[in-house]
């Protein structure tokens, strides 16, 4: 292994920072040269830490392959994180069938530098934010169409990574993974590009900058480069060159980091807690007009009304996940009654059914890692599919309430 090899590959970077020597390792996530490069580096620099662009539940996963087979799905859906799963397990099928296609082990570069630290002794810093609280953020700040839009965009990405162009790929290969799948989000989102990347970016830099030891070698990927560099008080001018270069010193802006402000989940918006009582609220307001404005009869017609097109949507939504007949009819029957309560779902009633009456076995959660690799084992293995029917029916019922009450206000008018 040459000497010069951080002088001559663009994708290391060399840079000192609160009085460390700090090797910046650029990663493509769908390369194999990426994965060499990195183990490479640091066997190299024999560095006193590595730092790796993975939160901890990623690598206790990398390390736990069988984790899988603890999982209680019940307890998922009974925490409200059925959502957040079923996006975290779309974008570990898109990245492992994109590593199957480059016949590379998905996130191989992270592999290769937590195997190299080991073998150098040196200690390992989970440097990136943890996925849950990045997703829930990114959650949280959007709208529900965008919401819609973006379950639909992952959905298709299991559909279409097979066709990925060249062009595609090059551009994968420079940016960071959660980027790539949610650029379409992004363009009429902008806290998609805050959240995913510009705070990612600043995480990353003050764990960096922050881990023991005067030598360090952090392996992110390429798309955060330059937005680490920049946290790190260094002009972003300065991406590409070798150590040593006058472009490579410090500015003079102040890059403090307020890493426990970027690991709080936000709270609901005031417009999404006020809505989850305004709704309920609109409807009684509309049952009682109906009954003492238009009579009895009138209000019986809307109470119907409102069963049957909150329950049918939300059977559709069950129906669209292929849930079992006993799930479907709750969640036709719960939807028109959980919507009037806040702090029920009835995709978590839907599911809890699911769970009981499709048990998931032991071999429905050793195969996760394969079924995910289609669009088909989402929906065949009883993991996934589940949650696939908290999802469509909380989907449906939602659609359900915004064609109801336009159809309760026609009524009375």
């Amino acid at each position: 292994m040459e000497d010069s090899i951080s002088q001559t590959d663009k994708m290391v970077q060399k840079i000192f920072c609160s009085g460390k020597n700090i090797t910046l390792i650029g990663t493509a996530h769908v390369s194999k040269e990426s994965a060499e490069l990195v183990q490479e580096v640091i066997h190299q620099e024999k560095p006193d830490t590595v730092c790796v662009e993975l939160c901890a539940t990623r690598l206790k996963s990398i390390r736990d392959s069988e984790g899988w087979r603890n999982m209680d799905i019940v307890k998922v859906i009974r925490e409200k994180k059925a959502m957040l799963l079923l996006i975290n397990l779309m974008l570990a099928s898109f990245q492992k069938r994109l590593a199957q296609k480059f016949d590379i082990k998905p996130g191989q570069e992270m592999i290769n530098a937590i195997e190299a630290a080991d073998k150098e002794g040196a200690a390992l810093i989970t440097a990136d934010r943890e996925i849950q609280v990045t997703l829930t953020r990114v959650w949280r700040g959007m709208g529900f169409w965008e919401k819609v839009k973006l379950m639909f965009q992952l959905l298709l990405s299991l559909i279409t990574s097979e066709d990925i162009t060249e062009e595609e790929i090059e551009k994968m290969k420079q940016e960071d993974i959660l980027e790539t799948l949610l650029a379409d989000v992004k363009k009429s989102h902008p806290i998609m590009e805050r959240v995913l990347i510009d705070e990612r970016d600043q995480y990353l830099a003050a764990k960096i900058k922050t881990a023991p030891g005067e030598n360090i070698v952090a392996v992110v990927g390429a798309g955060h480069l330059s937005g680490i560099k920049k946290y790190m008080g260094y002009d972003v001018k300065g991406f590409g060159t070798i150590d040593g270069s006058t472009e490579n010193k410090p500015d003079k802006t102040d890059k403090t980091i307020d890493i426990k402000e970027l690991e709080t989940l936000p709270e609901p918006s005031t417009l999404s807690k006020a809505m989850k009582w305004l709704i309920p609220a609109v409807v009684v307001i509309l049952f009682g007009a109906g009954f003492f404005v238009k009579g009895g009869d009138t209000g019986g017609d809307m109470i119907w009304l409102w069963i049957v097109v909150n329950g049918v949507f939300a059977g559709l939504g069950a129906l669209a996940a292929l849930a079992h007949p006993y799930s479907i009819i709750s969640a036709m029957v719960a939807a028109p009654i959980t919507i009037l309560h806040p702090m029920i779902a009835a995709g978590w009633v839907s599911g809890l059914v699911e769970a009981v009456s499709r048990k998931p076995k032991v071999k429905d959660l050793e195969s996760i890692p394969t079924d995910i690799m289609s669009i088909r084992g989402f929906w065949k293995n009883n993991v996934t599919r589940i949650l696939l029917v908290v999802v469509f029916t909380n989907l449906g019922a939602t659609i359900g309430v915004f064609t109801a009450i336009p159809l309760m206000l026609k009524i009375i008018n």
